[in-house]
């Protein structure tokens, strides 16, 4: 297994972070991971090497306004709208495609959310390239226990539309990340995990977030590889910060044939060494 940093170049000139996790030999499969607010990509421990080393190439980056892709602190938090957003993982996916194996699409929380939202808005041309979508502690709705109140939703979005690049932080309590307490103080004393949204971007995460709990995203039978979608949905059972039941009610309403939902009792929002093995079956 072997590991590369490089930058990719958007459309727009802005550069994002990458990180490749390679096999040693042939590739089995491919997995485009996408990270989750406040998130970036050297986070997720021996995750991606795990599965480097049993034949699944990664391939990820620090999403515009995170990680390392951001060069200055006015640059926090500043994903831009939804479509911004898309196009940029867009942007990304195109440099992989043809793939000369599966290729696969992954997203945790924030980048769960959005990996929903592309399998059903993304570029045709670009989703029939895409095996499967897999999701780990998507975020379709907040836990009670991280929810802001109505009252700050509300005047949050007014002020967005005055203040689109004023940044707010939105800090997420790390303890409800892991049951290992190591991992709950890596995410809090890590700077690049910096807590900090644009009012335009925050707005846009709280309208996906809208959209995919009320059954306004409708993903197609048809939107993968092959005119066929495949989904699988991974979530602890005690996630402080996304809501387990509305991951299940979600799953439920999904009008498409070939899907599946992992629970993991006792597991709180990070769940990469449990869905390892399952992610590795999967493709």
């Amino acid at each position: 297994m072997s590991v590369e940093e490089g930058t990719h170049t958007l459309p727009d000139g802005k550069q994002l972070y990458t990180k490749t996790f390679r096999t040693d030999g042939p590739a089995k499969a491919r997995l485009v991971f996408i990270h989750g607010f406040s998130d970036q990509v050297n986070t997720y421990g021996g995750f991606f090497p795990h599965l480097a080393s049993r034949g699944i190439e990664v391939y990820t980056f620090d999403q515009r306004g995170w990680g390392r892709s951001v060069t200055k602190p006015a640059e926090r938090g500043d994903t831009g709208p939804t479509s911004q957003v898309l196009d940029d993982i867009t942007s990304f996916i195109k440099t992989l495609i043809p793939s000369p194996v599966p290729l696969f699409m992954m997203g945790h929380s924030m980048g769960g959310g959005e990996t929903l939202c592309y399998a059903a808005q993304g570029p045709e041309e670009v989703r029939k390239h895409i095996r499967g979508f897999l999701l780990e502690s998507p975020f379709v709705d907040f836990d009670p226990k991280s929810k802001p109140s109505p009252v700050t939703v509300f005047f949050g979005r007014v002020a967005g539309k005055l203040m689109a690049k004023r940044q707010l932080t939105n800090k997420l309590d790390p303890k409800l990340i892991s049951r290992d307490p190591a991992v709950c103080k890596q995410f809090d004393e890590d700077e690049l995990c910096h807590d900090t949204g644009t009012l335009e971007g925050l707005a846009g995460l709280l309208d996906r977030t809208n959209a995919l709990s009320s059954g306004k995203v409708v993903i197609p039978d048809n939107a993968g590889e092959g005119g066929v979608t495949r989904i699988w949905i991974a979530h602890g059972e005690q996630d402080g910060i996304t809501s387990y039941p509305a991951s299940k009610r979600l799953f439920s309403a999904l009008q498409v044939k070939d899907k599946e939902f992992k629970s993991y009792a006792g597991c709180y929002h990070r769940c990469e060494y449990l869905i390892q093995s399952s992610v590795f079956k999967l493709t």
